[in-house]
């Protein structure tokens, strides 16, 4: 107790900034990380943390401890690396920052929403099926990885090409990162509900299995069916048209918004 008060007596208006500032670096990582495969690989580091402090310091285990202490600058300098894509991430969200205010970004995401609205009426109407995923805060590099990369401004004339019956490229998916077609022919995972409607195909469940695993939004259009729908957090509403796809998707892209910044 008296090294409590001692302590406090002693803390300055320094001491208090440099423990604050340590506190937002920490809150600002956790936060980088939320909602992205990297939160199950941060906890499953802190267990193995956790139980190797306990084991060498219950058991004297002199060899292991040895082991760790050289161990450690290894697993700071393999940190980056492995964390890499959530790095990326925060500092385009710092050279994003104010955007969501920016008339010109809100003009674009609009834009956005209309060309995917429009396209997909489109190829309701000429019963063409498609799946097109709308990146969020959770990166979905892993997924462009598999495709082909496009990098073309999203359109619905490109989109209606993509998904061209006689398109190489039109049995996958294709993923939007901001104003941008990214890449087509992409493989998504497939949900795992079992009781999901046997009306639900390939497209439908990877288009709900990527919402699962992501903050992504999915718009999917039936080849069978002609039925557009769109998933988001696991879910799926169906049967749409176009403006009800579009009013959607601004609720959708403006609560994702308000998230990231």
């Amino acid at each position: 107790m008296s090294n409590v008060i001692f302590a406090l007596n002693h803390l300055d208006w320094l001491s208090l900034l440099d423990i604050l500032l340590v506190a937002a670096v920490i809150y600002a990582g956790l936060y980088i990380i939320r909602g992205t495969p990297a939160v199950q690989l941060l906890r499953g580091l802190l267990v193995v943390v956790a139980v190797t402090g306990i084991l060498t310091g219950l058991l004297h285990l002199t060899a292991f401890s040895w082991l760790i202490r050289n161990a450690l600058p290894a697993v700071l300098v393999a940190i980056p690396v492995i964390f890499q894509p959530e790095l990326r991430r925060a500092l385009e969200r710092l050279g994003r920052a104010g955007r969501l205010f920016d008339r010109n970004y809100q003009s674009d995401t609009q834009r956005v929403i209309a060309e995917i609205s429009r396209s997909a009426a489109s190829l309701s109407n000429q019963h063409v099926g498609a799946l097109i995923v709308l990146e969020q805060s959770t990166g979905l590099q892993q997924y462009v990885d598999t495709g082909v990369i496009i990098n073309g401004l999203v359109s619905s004339e490109l989109l209606e090409t993509i998904f061209f019956k006689n398109s190489a490229l039109h049995d996958m998916a294709v993923i939007v990162r901001g104003d941008q077609i990214v890449a087509a022919g992409c493989m998504l995972p497939l949900t795992e509900k079992e009781f999901l409607d046997r009306q639900y195909g390939t497209r439908h469940r990877a288009a709900i299995g990527v919402t699962e695993q992501s903050d992504a939004i999915s718009v999917v259009v039936s080849e069978e069916t002609g039925r557009i729908s769109i998933a988001r957090n696991g879910r799926m509403v169906r049967n749409l048209d176009e403006s009800r796809l579009r009013n959607i998707l601004q609720l959708f892209m403006r609560a994702g918004s308000a998230r990231r910044f």
